[in-house]
């Protein structure tokens, strides 16, 4: 009765299950891998969100299928601070990074085709794939004082089904910016073997430098599809509003656009009041991006205070984002090590494997938790050293 693709193990995994018990029995919790903004202490102003969903214009259905002419608007604008020029007609609202990551894979796929994604990344590209009956083929990032991505680890992974070459920048959870010149290879690769490139932006504003980083969105010397959202820019996930954008090669990116709108217009998904919306929550975003990197620096500078006197655990570097990786001595499984935390320091830590590290001794914790249960919880991390 179902179909193959939806056939997963929907048996919980031995941390999954532990934590399930441990919240069933109403246990305190430290929780280290916190990332919902909105349950993290900021502060919201309140008022101009309420106020700007009660725009009179959404009462009227207009059903552009790339997006509102205004919401794009204030998309271009986003990029125009930056300094980058996007024409409206390259951009295409979804609600979301996921929605936009299916229209570019299936207007990039046929079935049984294949995407190179990072390793380590972010754990849903595999439900991703599996959804558009596509394969996932990882390609390295290495880390030698900083990360950067494996070129001969990522042009052996090409075949005739490869259709598509993934970058997340900055990275999740390593937190690494694609350089310039890892960016002119990634192009003289996808060019030369007629591939795309899909970047996915949702923590851009995120740098840990003054410097603004730049964005792929201009990206012109291979086609490439950039996708960003207000979930992370603006720290308001529960609105439901991203975007991809289509640069490259121009009769390229012409096809690209042309087959993305059908798709678009087949399902219509932006919603009126939060398109009207989008202008307001792009310009109020300065405010909660300056509440969550004064958390991110904080929580990183308390991070590297309790490393300081520990000689078997330190922290890797990162540049962006709201993650850091720990190394930790690798004398058991991560599991067993995010397991023994849980049970007996009573918090909560993400394993490596679950971003697909390829070896134990890895620990992932969220930059902008709490500053008191993030300086509680590292120290009881450490305490088991």
């Amino acid at each position: 009765m179902f179909s193959d693709r939806t056939n997963w193990n929907l048996q919980p995994n031995r941390l999954s299950a532990a934590l399930a018990r441990h919240r069933a029995a109403k246990k305190p919790l430290l929780d280290l891998t916190a990332s919902n903004p909105t349950q993290c202490g900021f502060a919201y102003d309140s008022d101009s969100i309420f106020g700007v969903l009660g725009n009179p214009s959404a009462l009227i259905y207009e059903p552009e299928p790339r997006g509102l002419v205004e919401a794009r608007k204030a998309v271009a604008k986003y990029y125009a601070d930056r300094g980058i020029a996007v024409p409206n007609d390259d951009i295409i609202l979804t609600t979301s990074t996921s929605e936009a990551y299916s229209y570019a894979l299936r207007t990039l796929c046929n079935p049984g085709d294949e995407i190179l994604v990072p390793r380590p990344s972010y754990p849903l590209f595999e439900l991703l794939a599996e959804i558009q009956d596509i394969k996932l083929v990882r390609y390295a990032l290495v880390y030698d004082h900083g990360w950067q991505i494996d070129f001969h680890s990522l042009e052996r992974t090409i075949t005739p089904q490869t259709r598509a070459v993934i970058v997340v920048h900055p990275n999740n959870p390593t937190g690494h910016y694609v350089k310039a010149e890892e960016l002119t290879q990634l192009n003289a690769v996808c060019s030369t073997r007629g591939l795309a490139l899909v970047a996915d932006e949702v923590f851009l504003d995120f740098n840990l430098d003054n410097e603004t980083p730049g964005s792929l969105a201009a990206n012109e010397a291979a086609l490439t599809i950039t996708m960003s959202g207000i979930s992370k820019i603006c720290g308001l996930p529960q609105m439901k509003a991203a975007w991809l954008i289509t640069s490259g090669p121009q009769k390229l990116k012409t096809e690209a656009l042309a087959r993305l709108e059908v798709i678009a217009d087949t399902y219509l998904s932006m919603n009126a009041p939060i398109q009207a919306a989008l202008p307001s929550f792009l310009e109020e975003r300065h405010e909660i991006q300056g509440q969550i990197k004064d958390r991110v620096k904080h929580n990183l500078k308390q991070l590297d205070v309790q490393l300081a006197p520990h000689k078997t655990c330190g922290r890797l570097k990162l540049e962006g984002g709201w993650y850091a990786v720990l190394r930790v001595p690798a004398t058991r499984s991560d599991e067993d090590l995010t397991i023994d935390l849980l049970e007996n320091r009573e918090v909560y830590v993400h394993p490596g494997h679950f971003y697909d590290f390829e070896s134990d001794g890895y620990l992932v914790v969220s930059l902008i938790t709490s500053l008191a249960d993030f300086a509680e919880g590292i120290k009881r991390v450490l305490s088991i050293f």
